[in-house]
């Protein structure tokens, strides 16, 4: 076979197991793994049954890397706005840091907040191989305590690690409650206004 016909198989390959990808990243989260069907996945991807088995094996490998394919973007995401954090940085620039993948996706839409509603199903209700990315939460949760301890040095890090998990579920959950969709389309620097003071006050409890 000629070089240039096998790059084009290629492509077409790859092609359609990120169309595989996306088809199921949408279907998850609108319903979680439980509520999706491979034959609804492939007809949104315009693939067969058989791709599916080339390219992931089982419906169930499929979810899996696609829900690792959004844990591991909303991940990258977020460590990269906590480590631009100067050393300086309030509690409000760490909420702003913190969620700001969750307010940019509110207001993007499409892949954008597919991909954070499935992070937010899967925070609820972790699926098997979590612990793959346990590295990447760890260092996103290491950059949050580091500020968090810089304003409240009298509160023990056990406790700092709770308030950014319960900052983490908050975002979870607006992902997936009414709020979250009468929020959707919104501007961000709105979503911002609203959302920020009530994370950082999360991060800064009650004094």
């Amino acid at each position: 076979m000629r070089p240039e016909k096998t790059d084009l198989r290629r492509e077409a390959g790859q092609r359609t197991r990120d169309d595989l990808l996306a088809a199921a990243l949408e279907l998850l989260a609108q319903r979680g793994q439980e509520g999706v069907t491979l034959r609804e996945i492939t007809q949104k991807a315009g693939a067969n049954v058989a791709a599916v088995s080339y390219h992931f094996g089982s419906l169930k490998a499929l979810c899996d890397a696609a829900i690792e394919h959004a844990l591991e973007r909303y991940l990258d995401a977020q460590i990269r706005e906590l480590e631009a954090l100067a050393g300086s940085a309030t509690l409000g620039d760490l909420a702003e840091a913190f969620a700001r993948p969750m307010v940019s996706a509110l207001a993007a839409g499409g892949r954008d907040l597919a991909v954070i509603r499935t992070v937010a199903r899967v925070g609820i209700d972790p699926p098997e191989g979590w612990e793959n990315l346990a590295g990447k939460f760890e260092r996103a949760r290491r950059h949050a305590v580091r500020v968090l301890a810089a304003h409240l040095p009298e509160t023990d890090e056990r406790e700092l690690v709770f308030r950014v998990r319960c900052a983490a579920g908050m975002l979870n959950w607006l992902a997936l409650a009414p709020i979250g969709a009468e929020l959707g389309g919104e501007p961000a620097e709105r979503v911002e206004r609203m959302l920020i003071p009530v994370v950082a006050g999360a991060f800064q409890g009650a004094r």
